[in-house]
């Protein structure tokens, strides 16, 4: 019988292979994350910036501003993708590559290390360290971010990184591998550089805004049962019950309106880009949030975060048990 449970096991190498991938660099990512200004991830999106300054041109027609945001996203895309797929092909050790790959593509998993300085920053009425610390991470202005503009900021992109962060990794890297982990993070970054909620890429943006949207369906429906699951019945509820934005595009904002619904706090409401105000959906279900908002942001994320890497690790051990149980 063991011998027989051996060679199953042997059999069954790959999918534990790329469990333990995952696993690894899901943890890695959290406990020692690169520094920002290390992170490839980071660099793509100056260079999808800077692309942006040279071929958008608001005063072009819209069709032609479309199709100029299309030509950018493949001329971004396709060639540094092209190459590291190569790579993963020819290497002699490909798990390793894969590894690094998701180690890369898991960067803003450690956002939550940043919003513990923000709040206490906040605690110690820092707001110019708050602002600081979140400028990093958006691309919108923060500059003139009050201490309610700050707290929304944090809990939001505290709660939407793990829809293209780890359940995107895990769900992506058990479909098609590092690969298509790769390419589905580098579409998001170009999602977040030109996002079409800023004035300035409201036609650019469109085309990579729609496609990061299908792509990231599923995460993000999944990502939102996890948080919802934590505030009973009536949130579990808004997964069937999509928010009508009547806003501007933006994506990720069924996940805000759940956590505002379970916090019993404000979310959304007015951005600003290159000091221009634009106006989106409230999320009212309660008070402006505070610093103290942020703390309960960060456990609702983290319990979310706690039980995806659970069930990473359960599943390889019930197929294991079954594999047993049939030898």
């Amino acid at each position: 019988m063991v011998p027989e449970f051996a060679n199953q096991l042997l059999n069954d190498s790959p999918f534990y292979q790329g469990t333990m991938i995952l696993i690894v660099s899901l943890l890695l990512s959290r406990i020692a994350p690169l520094p920002r200004n290390f992170q490839p991830i980071v660099w793509f999106g100056y260079l999808a910036q800077e692309l942006a300054k040279k071929v958008n041109h608001s005063s072009r027609a819209p069709s032609q501003q479309i199709i100029a945001g299309t030509m950018a996203a493949v001329l971004l895309m396709v060639p540094f993708w092209s190459i590291i797929y190569f790579l993963l092909q020819l290497a002699a050790f490909p798990w390793f590559f894969e590894f690094i790959i998701l180690y890369i593509c898991l960067n803003d998993d450690n956002f939550k290390q940043v919003a513990v300085e923000i709040k206490h920053s906040l605690k110690r009425e820092d707001k110019p360290a708050a602002r600081a610390l979140l400028s990093d991470w958006l691309y919108r202005d923060t500059n003139q971010l009050s201490v309610v503009g700050i707290s929304k900021a944090t809990i939001e992109k505290l709660v939407t990184a793990p829809v293209y962060g780890t359940v995107a990794t895990i769900v992506f890297f058990s479909i098609g591998g590092a690969a298509l982990v790769l390419a589905a993070r580098m579409l998001k970054k170009l999602e977040l550089c030109w996002p079409p909620i800023n004035p300035k890429f409201r036609h650019f943006g469109k085309p990579v805004y729609y496609l990061s949207a299908a792509l990231f369906w599923l995460p993000s429906l999944l990502w939102n049962f996890s948080i919802a699951i934590q505030g009973g019945p009536k949130t579990i509820l808004m997964l069937f019950k999509p928010l009508n934005n009547t806003g501007p595009f933006y994506n990720c904002i069924n996940t805000c309106a759940i956590t505002a619904a379970i916090l019993r706090i404000e979310l959304g409401g007015p951005m600003k880009f290159d000091n221009q105000r634009v106006t989106v959906t409230k999320l009212s279900y309660g008070p402006p949030p505070n610093s103290h908002s942020i703390s309960a942001a960060i456990k609702l994320a983290s319990t979310g975060y706690t039980l995806w890497l659970s069930f990473l690790i359960i599943i390889p051990l019930i197929w294991a048990a079954l594999r047993y149980l049939q030898a």
